[in-house]
């Protein structure tokens, strides 16, 4: 089943001619989702050729081909993970019997939340980065971003599926509203609030794709562990594509921190040169990491435990990573308030799982912020990641105030620092000011922003990754 079908309407690895009922529910949905394209994704850019990268398996080796495409022309399918014979449910109250195949009765209502919630995030990442084309730092960057876009609108298929092919009319019922709502609407806003995030700016970006982008791999790797084999299969592929999102944020950041330290150590001011200073980038990844540790949700959560117990949610790599698959007994150390201090206690660990998975979300961070302090080196200055209590909105740190550094203070001790620790209005109307102009001419680069190591698929630098609404 690795090879992806592209002779058919919607382009898919699941047989989807054998269930014409289902067919038919799809292609009724697929020209709705051609109008919010039109109308929602990357403005003013619908004509152009873009070099894309389209899967055309999903093998692990030369899964996908590349080449100029407009993007309302992507193909945009359904393409799930080959199917892991007789596979079994590996923890959870259910483990050791036979993977779902379809949803269990009593978990539809759970499920269907879950992969919704999921899905709604898929376009409303496209609806906050729709404005980003007219300010890019080069054409690298900008195919990178539309890359980003016509992959995240796959992945809105991806859940789409799921919902007509195993949740009748409630599934479909749910499709029409992902296409309802919109990224800050004011009546229908997305589910989760940093997905009503405006995002207006190349440095939010490239935030956003390296931390808001790594929930996802979270989420999605807990729901490649599922006993509901057909989301496994789904989250698995996803994951393939989600690399790439990941890497643009990352790559992204350490070239602008590059940016700035050739400007440091040549012993000029970053901003009196048209790049962005140090104090400024750290704002805003305080600002970009605290939001999405917010989006793993509360620290102690019996909806965590009840997502494990049932099989429906697993952690990362469970089989390889850990050796009790039913964690009934076993405890998570975890600071929670008591009488209005915080002490440290045992928590049941399948409550913790939430904190299990920030954890792991958090040591990724460090990693990438070694990385890009290895571009300072010689500067005298690095990037830090703050406590994971600063500037939370959910969980047991939300409504209370910390500095970057964990310390609990009075609201007005962090209010009158704010502009300290997170953007300022200031800071955003500057970054702003450096993309005021888009950089368009092939192997040409913004300012504030180093060129790649390397170019797309072995193309060299100056290549033309975009043509405008050329013939």
């Amino acid at each position: 089943m690795s090879g992806i079908n592209y002779s058919e309407k919607i382009p898919n690895n699941v047989n989807l001619t054998t269930d014409r009922t289902l067919q038919r529910a799809l292609e009724h949905w697929q020209p709705k989702f051609l109008e919010w394209w039109q109308g929602m994704g990357p403005t003013d850019f619908q004509g152009a050729d873009v070099y894309l990268r389209t899967a055309t398996s999903v093998d692990a080796d030369g899964w996908a081909t590349y080449g100029a495409v407009k993007m309302p022309d992507y193909r945009w399918g359904i393409f799930l993970a080959d199917q892991q014979a007789e596979r079994k449910i590996g923890f959870g109250d259910a483990m050791g019997q036979p993977a779902w195949q379809q949803v269990p009765g009593e978990y539809r209502s759970t499920l269907r939340r879950l992969i919704v919630t999921q899905g709604d995030t898929e376009p409303a990442s496209v609806e906050q980065q729709r404005l980003l084309g007219h300010t890019c730092p080069s054409l690298y960057d900008l195919r990178n971003l539309f890359q980003i876009n016509v992959e995240e609108g796959r992945h809105l298929w991806a859940m789409v599926y799921l919902l007509h092919a195993y949740f009748g009319r409630d599934g479909r019922e749910e499709a029409e509203e992902l296409l309802a709502r919109h990224s800050g609407d004011a009546d229908k806003p997305r589910i989760l609030t940093t997905f009503n995030e405006p995002i207006s700016d190349w440095l939010s970006l490239f935030c956003f794709t390296y931390f808001t982008d790594r929930d996802g791999k979270y989420q999605l790797k807990s729901f490649a562990e599922s006993a509901f084999d057909p989301l496994s299969r789904t989250c698995r592929f996803m994951l393939t594509e989600e690399a790439h999102h990941m890497f643009v944020g990352e790559s992204g950041v350490a070239r602008i921190v590059e940016r700035t330290a050739e400007c440091l150590r040549a012993g000029k001011d970053p901003r009196a040169v048209g790049a962005i200073d140090l104090a400024t980038i750290q704002r805003y990844l305080n600002r970009w990491y605290s939001v999405s540790l917010d989006l793993f949700g509360g620290e102690i959560s019996s909806n965590a435990a009840q997502f494990f117990g049932a099989g429906l949610k697993g952690r990362p790599k469970e089989q390889e990573r850990y050796e009790d698959h039913l964690a009934l007994e076993g405890s998570y150390e975890m600071e929670v308030y008591e009488e209005g201090a915080l002490v440290c206690r045992p928590i049941a660990l399948r409550s913790a799982m939430n904190e299990v998975l920030r954890d792991a979300y958090v040591e990724d961070c460090e990693k990438a912020l070694e990385r890009w302090n290895r571009r300072l080196a010689g500067t005298g200055t690095e990037l830090v990641l703050p406590s994971r209590r600063f500037h939370r909105g959910q969980g047991m740190f939300a409504g209370r105030f910390f500095d970057p550094a964990g310390g609990e203070i009075p609201r007005e001790d962090f209010e009158r620092r704010r502009d300290e620790w997170l953007p300022s209005q200031a800071d955003r109307e500057y970054v702003r000011s450096l993309m005021a102009h888009p950089v368009v001419e092939p192997g040409h680069f913004a300012r504030w922003i180093a060129p790649p190591a390397r170019g797309i698929n072995g193309q060299p630098a100056d290549f033309q990754y975009v043509r405008y609404n050329e013939a």
